[in-house]
């Protein structure tokens, strides 16, 4: 059945509106992702620094063999970064698939699960998995550094007591991958990777590394710190990411609807058409008559 010039027109004014709005969220992702963009390239050249200063404690004491040695784990930690913003499609519930694949794969410890977003506390429920703690993701660049510090202080709350062998903590988080894909990955965070532990080959300076401070202390502040930077640097590239897919899936709903404004203001404008023409035959059979 044809419609109606007043119902095309409030049609068109409806797209014309909602095409506003999917511009606004489209420039929006583009600007956010920006700032965390920025913020994980800096948060690298940082951990570069520290895994240069665990080479370094490395080469002076010949290894650490409380950290090294084959100690199996006795409780896990997941720390989970989704998405509370909406309008990123099946974002959270990629990440809850990942995280029920990764828990099926792993022996059977105590689990403990950290969530970003309420969002993705909903998925993981889903799924079967109940969050220990939830927490509101960033809201800006600046909100990184202290979600990341009140993710470490948790940790460190939740390993208290206990060496570092007996707890593992996992990173759950979306990163870029090639051709402008996102993939969702598990990072493994604590027991630290016995590759930082190794001393290095050749070491990029005259003079072999050294440090005055007291062992143990550069130790744990070396580690400390480098939880802290994995753990900024996942959640910036998690931020990167949710914005990359909000910006993909803006520009999909951008173009289909051009695609309906296009083709309602096709209908739109051959009705006024057919309009004006009776009209104007109403006249010409008016006069004749």
């Amino acid at each position: 059945m044809a419609q109606t010039l007043e119902h095309l027109s409030r049609k068109n004014d409806t797209l014309a509106s909602i095409r506003g709005i999917v511009h606004t969220m489209k420039t929006l992702s583009a600007i956010n992702a920006a700032p965390y963009e920025q913020a994980a390239q800096s948060i690298e050249l940082y951990q570069q620094t520290l895994l240069q200063g665990l080479a370094a404690f490395v080469h002076r004491t010949g290894g650490v063999s409380l950290l090294t040695e084959a100690v199996q784990p006795n409780l896990r930690l997941l720390v989970v970064f989704g998405s509370d913003h909406g309008l990123c499609g099946n974002y959270n519930e990629l990440l809850a698939n990942k995280v029920a694949e990764y828990t099926q794969a792993q022996p059977i410890l105590k689990q403990h699960i950290l969530c970003i977003g309420s969002r993705m506390a909903n998925a993981l429920l889903e799924l079967g998995f109940t969050p220990d703690v939830v927490l509101m993701p960033p809201a800006s660049a600046d909100g990184v550094g202290r979600l990341a510090g009140d993710i470490v202080m948790r940790i460190e709350r939740l390993g208290s007591g206990q060496s570092l062998a007996h707890l593992a903590v996992n990173l759950v988080f979306t990163q870029r991958a090639e051709h402008g894909y996102q993939e969702t990955v598990t990072r493994n965070l604590l027991p630290l990777d016995k590759a930082l532990l190794q001393p290095q080959q050749r070491w990029n300076s005259r003079s072999l590394p050294d440090y005055t401070m007291d062992a143990e202390a550069l130790l744990a502040s070396l580690i400390r710190n480098h939880v802290f930077a994995s753990v900024f640097r996942a959640s910036a590239e998690a931020m990167v990411t949710e914005n990359a897919t909000r910006l993909a899936l803006m520009q999909q709903a951008e173009q289909s609807v051009d695609e309906q404004l296009e083709a309602v203001q096709q209908e739109l404008s051959s009705v006024r058409q057919d309009e004006i023409t009776n009209e104007l035959m109403d006249i010409v059979i008016g006069h004749l008559a």
